[in-house]
């Protein structure tokens, strides 16, 4: 009773403050989506071409090529911080027009770029302006949603974003078939500039002039605090940060592997995209599940079953070695386990921070980029021409994740309600 009065309070207030919006649920969906995308494509376009660009740059260590990502990875996790309160100032659509013309230029510079230390820079600005992307996608859905709704559609959301992870790859393999490695950064400029007319021409500001905060350190380091102070909030900032970095290392580490360990560089396109294909799936079912199950007992559920399907996958594998037939069924229902998580983390860590949206989008984004790209560069960097310290890493990120959301919860797994109390004077929304 108490979960269901708390959950309609807080659909309440998004009522009530949320403004009308144009665009039907499934474009603002696709739109969100489309947004996300940017960064998703920024990272696997490139995968297929990571071995061309270190033989035409010049690098010489065969794991150096991973920095590729490493470096746009790390300029996505800092600048969130910065467009969050922006995105409070002066309201969405503004910070979002100054950030996808930012990551078109710094695409098709891309191109240009004569040596591996300056792409890396150029990669690294890349990051710096789609992070802003993100920030306005996840704040848009907060500005409009709350409790299990907003769950619900950041999981359609992640359903039609995990379509690029799918196609992306793919999309570079063509690339290469018919043109050099640079122009899979000119797909990049090309995405930006269909992003900046869509967005353009379509999105609505969801932030009325009358809810924007002032912009200063000492307005900005008190809505930082406040999102600290949420209990749910930083907990599962940090477990979000935690398992995400079993993604980036598999994104790190995933063309080595099936080229080098099982022979099959010339379909990982095919091989990685059955990976995305399950990562589809189970955010468009955790969107029905989440309503009937809760977002806590559904994530948690997850995290329990990722983190023994990874231990008994590394088990086998220490046994038999490495074989696909072995390493691949296993691993996808890793990542669909992985799928129950993103969004109800997501919606658990943003549910108490309405009024500071965008801050509380750039806290979770910033935290969880930083996190998973410095735990998953770690674990990708370990590849030794085997699967095993992928999957070692696999089991220790996970049982530290059960740690963290068991310290969040105070112990209580599995609960529809939170025992947390958030520290901004909402109540909980007791899925």
């Amino acid at each position: 009773m108490m979960g269901r009065s708390a959950r309609a309070a807080s659909e309440a207030e998004v009522a009530d403050t949320a403004p009308t919006v144009r665009l039907s649920t499934p474009e603002l969906v696709s739109m969100v989506a489309a947004l996300m995308s940017l960064n998703a494509l920024a990272i696997d376009v490139m995968l297929p071409a990571l071995g061309a660009v270190a033989s035409d740059l010049g690098v010489t260590n065969p794991n150096d090529q991973q920095l590729v990502v490493v470096a746009y990875v790390l300029g996505f996790g800092f600048p969130q911080l910065v467009f969050g309160p922006l995105a409070d100032r002066f309201g969405r659509r503004p910070v979002l027009a100054v950030a996808i013309v930012g990551y078109t230029v710094s695409g098709f510079a891309c191109m240009a770029a004569p040596t591996f230390g300056a792409l890396l820079a150029l990669r690294f600005v890349d990051g710096v302006f789609a992070a802003g992307c993100r920030v306005i996608a996840v704040t848009l859905v907060r500005d409009l949603f709350a409790g299990r709704n907003m769950a619900k559609v950041m999981s359609l959301v992640m359903t039609v974003f995990m379509i690029v992870p799918v196609i992306a790859p793919a999309i570079g393999q063509g690339v290469l078939f018919i043109a050099p490695w640079q122009w899979c950064f000119g797909v990049l400029g090309f995405a930006g500039v269909a992003m900046m007319a869509w967005a353009g021409l379509r999105l609505p500001e969801t932030l009325p002039v009358e809810r924007r905060r002032s912009l200063g350190i000492r307005q900005a380091a008190g809505s930082y605090l406040q999102v600290i102070k949420s209990r749910p909030t930083l907990g599962y900032m940090l477990a979000g940060g935690v398992i995400f970095g079993a993604l980036f290392a598999f994104l790190s580490a995933s063309e080595q592997i099936f080229r080098e360990i099982f022979h099959e560089g010339d379909s990982f396109a095919l091989w990685f995209a059955g990976v995305a294909t399950v990562l589809a799936a189970t955010n468009f079912a955790n969107s029905r599940l989440v309503m009937r199950f809760g977002m806590r007992r559904l994530s948690h559920v997850a995290l329990v079953g990722f983190t023994v399907v990874a231990a008994a996958l590394f088990g086998l594998t220490l046994i038999y070695g490495d074989h696909l037939a072995l390493f691949y069924p296993l691993f996808a229902i890793c990542f669909a386990l992985f799928g129950l998580l993103g969004a109800n983390f997501n919606a658990l860590a943003m549910e108490p921070l309405g009024r500071i949206a965008g801050t509380g989008s750039a806290a979770y984004g910033f935290a969880t980029t930083t996190l998973s790209a410095a735990v998953g560069g770690v674990i990708g960097r370990a590849y030794d021409g085997t699967t095993r310290p992928l999957l070692f890493g696999f089991v220790a990120l996970g049982v530290t994740c059960l740690v963290i959301v068991a310290i969040t919860e105070r112990g209580r797994l599995f609960d529809r309600a939170s025992p947390a109390s958030p520290a901004l004077g909402t109540k909980p929304e007791g899925p």
